[in-house]
């Protein structure tokens, strides 16, 4: 072979090398997020971003609101828990007090009162806060539906409510696809038209993306399932064989038995729901984030914390419309990972269908609604070319 030849030959080997390594280049983020081998999604209930974070430093956050008759007051801090009543989150109250985007009528929803108008600081939920300088905390994460926790929790596994608009006659108590007439909920329709219908209902989730394509999934909790409303799901083997008490969590944890996806609610006492003790979920969440922490999976999980509706509380900034059911009021979002990126405050719109596009992403999984599939793959959260960040094991708190 001649001199010419055999540069011809290398330039084009070369050229081929260089179109591998481009390919290969742009393929780096999907390759690199297989990393993530197991997605905890925590759902807390009824706190908005400004009532929990509006005072840390860097986020888009507010220490007073606007009312009805365009005064503006503090937001007082709230020193006991028991200070703060269930206030109003109904479909019809989320739209009455976000009032077009003027964020400016959450004393209607209450009366008259301001008792909306509360915020906490770092002292009252300082392992949250240390979450937030350490990994990532989301400004910009808004509940799925204006309105209450059942269709939110819908969401959260289906990236739909079925037209779902609040939580039923008896929700909680465990009446779903059992055939029972007992409990019922409202469903509202393109037109705006609202029936009473039973809850139980049979579009495709998450879990059914991952049961198909053999991806492993757990639910941990206790009363109320939201998947019990799902007739495929609560009449089949899933029911007994991927169901488990809330408590199971941090032992799996512990000794490294956590599925791909695991989805987990706390228990009443710890879930912050108003008057419940933020302390108190705090407290819960440090012991679940620190049984993660210390097994042997945390180099390859993350998890998403966050809180299923705004629960009456104020919050300043407008949701997007998306559609005809949200989005809703802003709520909290901790990405805890050893691939959050430190201390980040995410300005990015995420919402309950973006931690399943996240999940889908991850797996090449279709998606399930509109909703997720235009939701964001939350990727700008994290740098998976990053040495992986240690545990932060924290310490629970005396609680008053």
């Amino acid at each position: 072979m001649g001199q010419a030849s055999r540069w011809k030959k290398l330039t084009i080997l070369l050229g081929l090398n260089a179109l591998i390594a481009f390919f290969a280049a742009c393929d780096q983020g999907p390759r690199d997020l297989r990393v993530i081998q197991h997605v905890v999604f925590i759902m807390k209930e009824n706190r908005t971003f400004d009532h929990y974070f509006g005072m840390l430093p860097g986020v888009d956050g507010a220490t007073t609101g606007t009312t009805s008759n365009g005064q503006v007051v503090p937001l007082s801090h709230l020193g006991s828990p028991s200070q703060l009543d269930n206030l109003c989150n109904s479909w019809d109250c989320a739209i009455e007090a976000v009032d077009n985007g003027k964020m400016n009528r959450f004393d209607l929803i209450d009366a008259g009162t301001l008792n909306a108008y509360t915020q906490l600081d770092e002292q009252d939920i300082s392992n949250y806060w240390a979450y937030a300088h350490h990994f990532v905390l989301a400004d910009r994460y808004f509940t799925s539906v204006h309105g209450p926790s059942l269709p939110n929790y819908f969401y959260a596994i289906a990236a739909q409510s079925g037209g779902v608009i609040d939580d039923g006659s008896h929700f909680g108590s465990g009446v779903a696809c059992d055939g029972s007439p007992a409990e019922v909920v409202t469903v509202i329709d393109s037109k705006g038209n609202r029936t009473m219908e039973s809850p139980c209902f049979d579009f495709q989730t998450l879990a059914d993306r991952l049961e198909q394509a053999g991806i492993s999934w757990k639910y941990y909790g206790d009363s109320p399932n939201i998947f019990s409303t799902i007739k495929h799901i609560r009449d089949s083997l899933m029911w007994t064989e991927k169901f488990a008490p809330g408590a199971q969590f941090v032992t799996d944890a512990e000794k490294g038995k956590l599925p791909a996806m695991t989805w987990l609610f706390a228990p009443a006492v710890a879930n912050e729901h108003p008057p419940e003790s933020p302390c108190e979920g705090e407290n819960w969440t440090v012991q679940v984030l620190n049984a993660v922490m210390r097994g042997p999976a945390w180099n390859s999980t993350v998890v998403f914390i966050t809180w299923d509706d705004f629960g009456g509380l104020y919050d300043h900034v407008p949701p997007p419309q998306l559609d005809q059911f949200g989005l809703g009021p802003r709520v909290p979002l901790l990405i805890v990972s050893p691939y959050s990126k430190p201390g980040h405050i995410s300005h990015t719109i995420y919402e309950h269908s973006s931690i399943l596009k996240f999940v889908e992403t991850r797996y090449g999984l279709q998606a399930l609604t509109k909703r997720d599939s235009a939701a964001s793959n939350m990727l700008d959260s994290f740098d998976f070319t990053q040495p992986p960040q240690a545990p932060l094991v924290l310490q629970t708190r005396q609680c008053q």
